[in-house]
């Protein structure tokens, strides 16, 4: 039980060097992984499960060559791509939001050091050794967060357009 309150007397220790921007920066990266969990989820079982109705509804039907069968397909095909692809747009957004905010955690605590300057001058050397840590931990909590979802994002995409590749082709125009 001691090792859970030294790592969350660690946790709140890194976050407290990092300012209030080092927050958003967690919380945004919390949420990233949330989704890309929730896709990773949904790549196992339920896309699995929808493209097989959707085939099984596809080869009941009679008739697949005139338009209206046509239109049918492409309807099935969206709806399917749309599921796929859910919310891998917004995981593209978080990991493109990391760095910004840790280039804002750069920004403030440079202003803090500069503020510190002001009032000081250079004498204050810890004042300003903590404007500089509000400044770098921001960025580069940021550029972990956007390193570790940038790969992930990247085999979600591919594996969306693999599958929806993979659901066209398996529904055939003839009959």
């Amino acid at each position: 039980m001691l090792w859970l309150t030294d790592s969350f007397e660690a946790i709140r220790d890194f976050m407290e060097l990092g300012g209030t921007v080092l927050s958003w920066i967690a919380l945004v990266i919390f949420l990233m992984w949330v989704l890309i969990i929730e896709r990773l989820l949904y790549f196992r079982k339920p896309m699995k499960k929808m493209a097989a109705d959707i085939h099984e509804s596809w080869e009941a039907r009679p008739e697949r060559r005139s338009w209206n069968a046509h239109m049918i397909r492409e309807g099935m095909i969206s709806r399917f791509s749309e599921a796929t692809i859910g919310s891998i747009a917004m995981i593209q957004t978080m990991v493109a939001l990391c760095p910004l905010l840790g280039l804002l955690g750069t920004v403030t605590g440079m202003i803090k050091v500069f503020g510190v300057l002001a009032v000081s001058g250079s004498g204050n050397v810890r004042a300003m050794a903590a404007g500089v840590s509000n400044a770098t931990v921001p960025t580069m909590a940021g550029m972990v967060g956007a390193l570790s979802g940038v790969l992930l994002v990247t085999l979600l995409t591919r594996r969306a357009a693999r599958e929806i590749e993979f659901l066209e082709d398996s529904l055939t125009m003839d009959h």
